[in-house]
């Protein structure tokens, strides 16, 4: 195949990869996204995020594309969505699972490119998939140990309010004069 031919097929094909794996993320259920599993549980050693952020991912995450809302009812990850906070945190947390699936997805398609590329265009395609795939992993990542971070920090204070509610209806509650002595 004439090289020309060849890298109009890896554009081609790479659009397409990233396309259907985009949709196929698109098409999963909310339900299927609620935990994380194996390839998508924040590690140790990423410390919550903050690997990420020795990275400097702060400094140019706002420069990817974003194409959340690229496919009918998608959301877009730039900000948190609307809604009770809680729930905006959990639908927050279940869209970057859903973005992180379709890069590796894309990822994973590499080798489909071996069947029209000589060794360099396949050293060449797989540079192309570690540089557009990873960096929106690792942001995917990052948000998602902040939105379990801030998840944890809501859930605390609203134990701790719920606590501290339950204590002054027990104190104002006249039945009760706060002594173990009948």
């Amino acid at each position: 195949m004439r090289p020309w031919a060849a890298v109009g097929l890896n554009v081609a094909g790479w659009t397409a990869v990233h396309v259907a794996s985009g949709y196929a993320a698109h098409r999963l259920p909310l339900e299927r996204l609620e935990h994380d599993g194996w390839l998508l549980r924040i590690r140790r050693w990423e410390d919550g995020g903050r690997a990420y952020r020795r990275l400097g991912v702060t400094r140019w995450k706002h420069r990817l594309p974003e194409a959340g809302a690229f496919f009918a009812g998608g959301t877009s990850k730039r900000s948190l969505p609307a809604g009770e906070r809680r729930q905006a945190i959990e639908r927050f947390a279940a869209e970057t699972r859903r973005a992180e699936l379709a890069h590796w997805w894309a990822m994973a398609a590499t080798p489909l490119f071996a069947l029209w590329n000589p060794p360099l265009g396949m050293l060449g395609c797989a540079a192309y998939a570690v540089a557009a795939n990873v960096p929106c992993i690792v942001v995917q990542r990052y948000n998602r140990a902040r939105a379990a971070r801030v998840r944890r920090f809501v859930a605390a204070r609203s134990s701790a309010s719920g606590a501290a509610s339950r204590a002054a209806r027990r104190a104002s509650d006249p039945g009760t004069s706060g002594s173990s002595i009948p």
